[in-house]
Formats: structure tokens, C-alpha cells, sequence
């Protein structure tokens, strides 16, 4: 058990230690995957495809498939539009 790390230690090792900007580039990824994957599963819920999505709130397809893999930046106009035209909820933000 000498060899056993934590999931925290592994991420200063590879990306530097909270504060970082590699660290911090890090962790935007992967909100932005997050957020992605919220709106997948929200998309699904909806019954929903991608096109029907991109037609609801005029952006297209390949943008909705971009956003739910992490690809894309996306502005806060486009995520409320999706979010809340597009898929019927309402979107907080809380900050710490």
C-alpha cells in the first residue's frame, strides 16, 4: 500500500497543485466535459436528438455533438439558450 495514491495527489502530479494555470486549464476541461455530459443526459431525457436540439435553438448538430464531448467552448447566451429554450430548465450558478 506504499505505492497507493490519491486521486488528488495524482492531479498535483500531473497538472501542478490547485492554483496552478496548468492545473487550472486542467479543471476547465473538465467542467466543460461536465457541463457537456449534463447536457446529454438532459438532451436524452427530453427525447431529443442532436438535430432536434440544433433546430429548437438554431445552432446545428455537429455544435451540440462538440459541446457534449468536451470539445467546444461555450458561451453563456449559447448554454442558456440550450438549457433553457432548447431543454425546458433553468439554469443557477453559485460560486465559492
Amino acid at each position: 500500500m506504499k505505492n497507493t495514491t490519491t486521486f488528488e495527489e495524482h492531479l498535483d502530479r500531473r497538472y501542478g497543485e490547485v492554483g496552478s494555470i496548468k492545473r487550472a486549464e486542467f479543471e476547465i476541461k473538465a467542467k466543460a466535459f461536465s457541463i457537456g455530459e449534463m447536457i446529454k443526459e438532459e438532451r436524452l431525457l427530453a427525447n431529443l436528438t442532436q438535430e432536434q436540439l440544433a433546430e429548437k435553438t438554431g445552432t446545428k448538430k455537429s455544435f451540440i455533438s462538440r459541446i457534449e464531448n468536451g470539445h467546444s467552448d461555450i458561451q453563456l447566451s449559447t448554454l442558456y439558450k440550450l438549457l433553457e429554450i432548447g431543454l425546458g430548465k433553468k439554469v443557477n450558478f453559485s460560486f465559492k
